[in-house]
């Protein structure tokens, strides 16, 4: 719990936010349609390194609002290109695991960018002989562990999606 609070109007909050920053992570890959659709769509970003999502958000400094440096969002987004990343991604188990470590300790959202996503799992359609009810199996519980949701989304939703999750 913080011990600071403000009370802003909704004039003013609309004002904050509409200064809120995209942070896009430098080591993403495969995010040209993400970084597209922001430029289109004239929501400000910034590259650089973040160590626990893919994206996430800043409110910039704004002393005329009384907020003398930047506020990091402690929320983030984790993006897949796809089941078969998504799969690879469990299948390397540890790695995977020690990623969701370190991102549990604030709220996130696991992006898989195949709207048919959940059916391709169900049905075993992705490369790999992991077993569907396993991989839907293991999926689950690391939702379950590590407090996160899985969304499958189509490429070209996902944006629009990040920006407006924050």
């Amino acid at each position: 719990m913080s011990a600071i609070h403000y009370r802003y109007s909704e004039k003013e909050l609309k004002e904050i936010l509409d200064t809120l920053e995209i942070m896009v992570d430098t080591r993403e890959q495969k995010n040209q349609h993400v970084l597209d659709y922001f430029r289109k769509k004239d929501v400000k970003f910034r590259l650089r390194k973040i160590d626990t999502a893919d994206y996430s958000a800043v409110i910039p400094k704004n002393p005329e609002m009384g907020i003398t440096r930047d506020i990091y969002l402690s929320a983030g987004v984790e993006r897949k290109n796809g089941v078969d990343e998504l799969v690879q991604s469990i299948k390397d188990r540890t790695r995977f695991e020690n990623e969701l470590i370190r991102a549990a300790k604030h709220p996130f959202v696991l992006l898989v960018e195949d709207l048919k996503g959940y059916q391709k799992i169900l049905k075993g359609e992705y490369i790999s002989q992991y077993k569907p009810e396993a991989l839907l199996g293991s999926l689950k519980t690391f939702e379950v562990r590590y407090g996160f949701s899985t969304v499958f989304i189509e490429p070209a939703t996902t944006g629009n999606y990040i920006y407006h999750h924050f």
